[in-house]
């Protein structure tokens, strides 16, 4: 009994490899290669860090099967970027795992090596935070997955595949100190808007700022329900906020009709605002309430 089982659960496991390796190509954009996965007959999604150029990138679809891509845009925040290739291709369909992920699921990590061969890792998922998780690269992931097992060199762009072949995301080594895997929603919703307009764009003001609690005098005196708001420390120079008029030691309290008192809150209304949008800010100058108007401009890349 025991015997037939391990044998299916190894014969699964073989199986699942060899149909979703289909759509997992090997991409050779720097010294050492990465890995890759087909969303279409002619576009591939990998992981930016592997990527030094933007053109003449070399992609292995199987022993002996080499194009040559270009990259069609990247976003270093989530550490994706799309690639297109100059025809299509056999694509299988994609599965992505929409369900809710758990601490302890067997999982299996694919790649392809620069020879073209399918290669892979398994293990169980050791870390899963179901929140917004932000990234070194100012970017942010829909959840935080940490998969244990091995990835070894050239995975980074592969697949981790949930049990009967759905595809949890892309793993990464260019994200954490240990390689996690970037999940699917984000690298839907990602490399959908890189095909679309070749970069993320993510709302900005233009300002460097730090909470600070409101003087209860103060918050008297204005008849002011927050305790707490944003001073800012920075203006950045022709920057939207700069051009709404709003200067250094301003005290944002309230953006686009929400409380913010902490950048992190901050960033949260901003992820609910697009780029162009008008949004009322609400401030304390010199210890007097006024109203800037700014209109979002889009983060400049980090270099």
């Amino acid at each position: 009994m025991a015997e037939s089982t391990w044998a299916a659960f190894s014969k699964e496991l073989a199986d699942t490899s060899a149909e979703i390796g289909k759509s997992v190509v090997a991409v050779l954009g720097r010294r050492h290669p990465s890995s890759g996965l087909l969303l279409s007959r002619d576009a591939v999604v990998t992981v930016n860090h592997a990527l030094r150029r933007d053109d003449e990138i070399g992609v292995v679809l199987g022993p002996g099967k080499k194009l040559v891509a270009r990259v069609t845009g990247r976003d270093s925040g989530t550490d994706l970027a799309v690639l297109r290739l100059p025809e299509p291709v056999d694509a299988p369909p994609l599965r992505w795992k929409r369900e809710t992920v758990r601490v302890g699921e067997l999982v299996l990590a694919l790649g392809r090596s620069w020879r073209g061969n399918v290669v892979a890792s398994s293990g169980v998922l050791s870390g899963v935070i179901n929140t917004a998780w932000k990234t070194w690269q100012r970017g942010e992931l829909d959840q935080f997955i940490r998969p244990d097992l091995t990835l070894y060199p050239g995975f980074s762009g592969g697949p981790l595949v949930a049990p009967g072949g759905a595809i949890m995301g892309i793993n990464t080594a260019g994200l954490h100190r240990q390689g996690i895997t970037i999940p699917a929603s984000t690298v839907e919703r990602v490399a959908q808007e890189l095909l679309e307009k070749g970069a993320v764009e993510r709302p900005w003001l233009g300002l460097a700022m730090q909470p600070v609690p409101f003087p209860e005098s103060l918050r008297s005196r204005l008849n002011l329900n927050a305790s707490q708001g944003l001073l800012v420390a920075h203006v950045e120079p022709s920057g939207p906020a700069d051009k709404a008029g709003v200067l250094l030691g301003d005290l944002l309290y309230e953006i686009a009709g929400l409380p913010v008192p902490d950048t992190d809150r901050g960033q949260e209304v901003l992820r609910n605002t697009r780029v162009g949008q008008q949004v009322e800010v609400k401030l304390l100058r010199a210890g007097n309430p006024a109203t800037a108007h700014i209109s979002l401009g889009s983060r400049p890349a980090r270099s």
